[in-house]
């Protein structure tokens, strides 16, 4: 996503470590000054149990590969 905001409005600082562009909303994160445009989805994390859940179940599906047979077309 693009914008035109040049954030010559300045920054209010919103929480510790981001401030907002007063203009166009766009969040800055001062502790390395990333740039998010507003509008984009927050990142979710999992639950530590779910997360473990589902590496383990990557794991048992790639330590089953080598046993499953690939069906050649004829």
């Amino acid at each position: 996503m693009r914008t035109t905001c040049t954030h010559r409005g300045g920054w209010a600082a919103r929480t510790r470590g981001e401030a907002r562009c007063r203009d166009c909303g766009t969040v800055r994160f001062t502790e390395y000054a990333a740039l998010r445009p507003p509008g984009l989805p927050h990142a979710l994390t999992p639950k530590p149990r779910d997360a473990r859940r589902a590496d383990r179940a990557a794991v048992m599906w790639i330590a089953n590969l080598p046993r499953r047979r690939v069906r050649a077309s004829d």
